[in-house]
């Protein structure tokens, strides 16, 4: 009889602790897809206003990742860096100025980044929340964007965006201005961006 009884103290809780181990144990969730962005297919244009028109601009180097499961991608993670020298308005003197200290200080912050911190999303469209920095002064905007599709091509799959904000510039300590000769302003302070991205997923 103590035999039977010190058998079963033995087997039993083997038999028993594997399937409890089965039970309790968590299935290793599948990390989300990293999309690249495509320099040569996505930019980051601008506008400001000069005088009584507007004078519109565009950085030509633009890199990142999108950190995102396409069927939730408003638990994404969206990464951009831009190489500030890039900017080019179609105006070799003009870039040159928009180069120096006088506005983006491009030898002293070679880059300006943006970093999402939540996504608000409503069908294709979002709120995306995140960090904008600019001549190393970083403050908070939020880009009104849009899920403009999805698509494979022979690099991998594809998925673009369409997103737009306002700034003041005076927030990053971009302030040069020349004053008019009939009162006001040369430059506005307010400066629309609009950021158009594609973005591959490598097979």
């Amino acid at each position: 009889m103590l035999t039977r009884l010190f058998a079963a103290a033995v087997l039993v809780p083997a038999l028993v602790a594997p399937a409890s181990l089965a039970q309790t144990a968590e299935t290793p969730s599948k990390a989300p897809a990293v999309w690249t962005i495509d320099n040569t297919h996505s930019g980051v244009g601008f506008q400001i206003r000069h005088f009584v028109s507007k004078v519109r601009g565009k950085f030509k180097d633009v890199k990142g990742t999108i950190t995102a499961d396409e069927g939730a991608w408003q638990n994404g993670v969206v990464d951009v860096e831009i190489t500030t020298a890039s900017i080019s308005t179609d105006n070799d003197r003009r870039d040159g100025h928009l180069r120096s200290n006088d506005f983006f200080a491009a030898d002293s912050f070679p880059t300006i980044r943006f970093k999402s911190a939540r996504i608000e999303r409503s069908g294709d469209n979002a709120k995306i929340h995140g960090d904008l920095t600019i001549r190393g002064v970083t403050k908070p905007v939020v880009l009104d964007g849009t899920l403009t599709g999805i698509m494979k091509s022979a690099q991998g799959d594809r998925v673009g965006f369409e997103a737009s904000t306002t700034i003041n510039r005076l927030d990053y300590g971009v302030k040069w201005n020349r004053a008019a000769e009939a009162g006001g302003a040369m430059l506005g302070d307010e400066v629309k961006i609009e950021i158009n991205i594609e973005a591959v997923r490598a097979k």
